[in-house]
Parts: structure tokens; sequence; C-alpha cells
């Protein structure tokens, strides 16, 4: 009677965990449509991209990171972990050095099928606008195991921000024509980028429509025939502007109405992460001094 006693004890003790283990499973869609399970709660993670670190790490979770790609700078905390490569094409050696349970890249980076070949969990997530920063934060979350109020927080934080920076701006900026630029190359931020919908929320108009796609490469010239009334852009991209085919007869810069970013600003502004309303907040900052307000 007593052995019986101690096989079913111990056949509970193992439904116990096997039930515990299946718990703690799991399961979220990425960018590429597919569903990623996670068995267990990662404890160390590789990030890709910047935007992803820097939810992470505003999820509470920075402490997992064992490796980054070579632009993540944020929080500073960040900026001591080993350097895997660029985000678009990382060392996969070197990822796989850190021995990590889960990496996070984005949809355009190269790499996520040969990760998974070598039995990594990967997890592919892109936001590019204020809906994708939303839904990878909830992803996130939910892979992450941070109970989901927080992710909520976080969002509505962001959000409440953009709005703060979008209803600060002076009466007479509605209407302006703006164009930003992220690269010298030069590419910029349409319509239908997250930069984009942050200028439509503060009643601005952007020369680059939203069916160029989100971060179109442009010809320069096409910005002349444009006539923007404000220029926003990194201090990388200050040298070439003169330069290029009639941007030196541009109304916008003879009359200085450009706004040129350094490198630490144009970081917050070009990253679709917990940092977007402090892009915003530097885009109302610049169109008010356009129209002679406070910075």
């Amino acid at each position: 009677m007593l052995k019986v006693g101690r096989l079913l004890l111990l056949g509970a003790c193992l439904f116990m965990a096997f039930a515990s283990g299946l718990a703690q499973a799991v399961t979220v869609r990425d960018d590429r449509q597919q569903e990623v399970t996670l068995s267990n709660p990662p404890r160390r993670i590789v990030s890709l991209l910047p935007s992803l670190t820097e939810t992470v790490c505003a999820l509470g979770q920075c402490h997992k990171l064992v490796g980054l790609d070579r632009y993540s700078n944020w929080p500073p905390v960040v900026r001591q972990l080993p350097r895997l490569g660029g985000g678009l094409d990382p060392n996969i050696e070197s990822v796989v050095a850190q021995r990590p349970d889960l990496v996070l890249m984005a949809a355009s980076a190269r790499g996520a099928e040969r990760l998974q070949a070598l039995g990594i969990t990967v997890l592919v997530l892109e936001p590019r606008t204020h809906a994708d920063l939303q839904r990878v934060i909830t992803t996130l979350a939910l892979a992450l195991r941070v109970p989901a109020p927080e992710g909520e927080r976080l969002w509505r934080e962001i959000n409440a921000g953009v709005q703060l920076a979008a209803q600060s701006l002076p009466a007479q900026a509605k209407g302006q024509k703006v164009y930003v630029e992220v690269s010298p190359a030069p590419y910029g931020a349409s319509e239908s980028s997250f930069i984009g919908e942050t200028l439509t929320r503060m009643g601005l108009r952007n020369i680059l429509s939203g069916s160029l796609g989100p971060f179109p490469k442009i010809n320069p010239e096409f910005v002349v025939r444009a006539q923007p009334d404000i220029i926003m852009a990194g201090d990388s991209s200050r040298a070439s502007m003169l330069q290029r085919p009639g941007w030196s007869q541009l109304k916008v810069i003879q009359s200085n109405q450009v706004c040129v970013f350094t490198s630490e600003e144009s970081d917050m502004l070009v990253r679709a992460g917990p940092r977007m309303a402090d892009g915003a907040r530097l885009m109302a900052q610049c169109i008010a001094r356009s129209q002679g307000g406070k910075p």
C-alpha cells in the first residue's frame, strides 16, 4: 500500500511539472506571419534592431540582453554589450556564440532561416507605423512574459506623449509643408511611415506621398519641385544638401527653415520605439522655431 502511495505521489508530481511546462509555453505571431513558440521565458536575448533593443529595455528586460547590432546604443547600459554585426547583415557565428534562446531581428535582415536551422528561436518584428509599434510592444511583452498591463501602460505613455507634442504646435503652423530626411542617400519619411503619421497628427503636410512606401529613396529634384516650408534632417545630411541640384535656391534653405538634428536626436526621431514621443517633441520644437515660437 505504501509503495502504491509513493507511485501515486510521484505521478502527481510529474503531472504537475508537465502541466507547469505547458503553462509556460507561449506562441506569438511575428512579421513573417509565422507562429513562434517559446517554451520558457527567454533568459538570453540577442536584439538586432535598435528599436527592438529599446523596447526590450522599456519593458524592464534589459538585463536579459547578451548581444546587439552595432547601432543599438540606448539606454546607455547596453553600450557595453557585444556587437554582433549590422542589423541587416548580422555575424551569424557571433550570434550563435552568445548562446541566445531568443533572437529579435527586422524583416529586412538576413540570417533568420539559418539561425532557426541551428535551433535558435527567432522573432521577426519591424515597427514602421504607430499601429506597428503598439503591436510590437504587445507581442514582445507576451514573449518576454511581461504582464500585459505593463505593455499597455508603455504604449499609452508613448501615444499620449505624441499627442501632447501635436497639441503644443502654434495654430499658424498648421498646413505647413514638411520634408523629413532620414538618411543622406537621400531617403525621406513619407506619409505612411510613423514619422509621417506624427506629422499628420500635428496637422502638417508631408511632401512625400505614402504611396512611395514608408521610407523611399528620392530624387533630390523632387524636393525642389515640392518647395517644402520646413526641412528636418540629421547632421549627416548637412554637408550634402547644398551640393544637390537646385537646393541652394530653395526658399527653405535661403530662409534657414532647416532643423538639423544631432546624431543622438536623429536616433530618437528615426526609431519607432519607446522614444517616439521624444522624436515628436523634437519635430514640434522645430516647427515652433520656424514660426518664431519658443523652442
